[in-house]
């Protein structure tokens, strides 16, 4: 066997620290859903600033491929939402939950439309035509309600770290299991 399959249980802690990690971030997200989403603003911010310093300094290489104009464009893109991220962090958080709104309602029209237009040949078009109108009115209770929204987004993200991070100790406990003895 391949050696580095054969000692691939030796980083068997390394899956349990992930697991472990992902699942106090889910629990700490389910217990203060506000601040969890300002933190994950507030990175989304520090992560497109570090891109747009990136893309611009990008600009100075010639070895790029992307003409010039683009990697301009992509880095003030970049800076202008790291920094109105980093400085407004409540309000991109909403301007973020309404572009989902938005995308919601144009979504679940489109899916309603597709069931009428497919309803002679798709058997149980129904249940798409009812997943448009879920999306719809996922969308108007966002945009009628972007607090209530917002908390379903942490609470979701919660459970997904959750999950995560039971997956990854359940990988961390089996990968123990490969781990070999030290020869004495």
């Amino acid at each position: 066997m391949n050696r580095p399959f054969v000692d691939v249980g030796r980083s068997w802690w390394v899956f349990l620290l992930y697991g472990l990690v992902a699942i106090a971030f889910g629990i700490a997200t389910l217990l203060w859903p506000s601040t969890s989403l300002l933190a994950l603003v507030l990175a989304f911010g520090v992560m497109a600033l570090a891109d747009g310093v990136v893309s611009l300094l990008s600009v100075f290489r010639k070895d790029i491929a992307l003409p010039n104009w683009l990697l301009l464009l992509y880095a003030a893109v970049s800076i202008a939402f790291g920094a109105l991220a980093i400085l407004r962090p409540a309000e991109m958080g909403e301007a973020l939950l309404w572009l989902v709104a938005l995308w919601l309602i144009v979504a679940g029209f489109a899916r309603v439309v597709f069931a009428i237009l497919v309803r002679k040949v798709v058997n149980g078009e129904w249940l798409l035509a009812l997943s448009g109108l879920l999306a719809i009115a996922l969308g108007v209770l966002f945009l009628a309600r972007p607090g209530l929204g917002l908390l379903a987004v942490a609470v979701w993200i919660a459970i997904g770290a959750i999950l995560y991070g039971l997956l990854q100790v359940a990988v961390s406990l089996r990968l123990r299991k490969l781990q070999r003895p030290l020869a004495v």
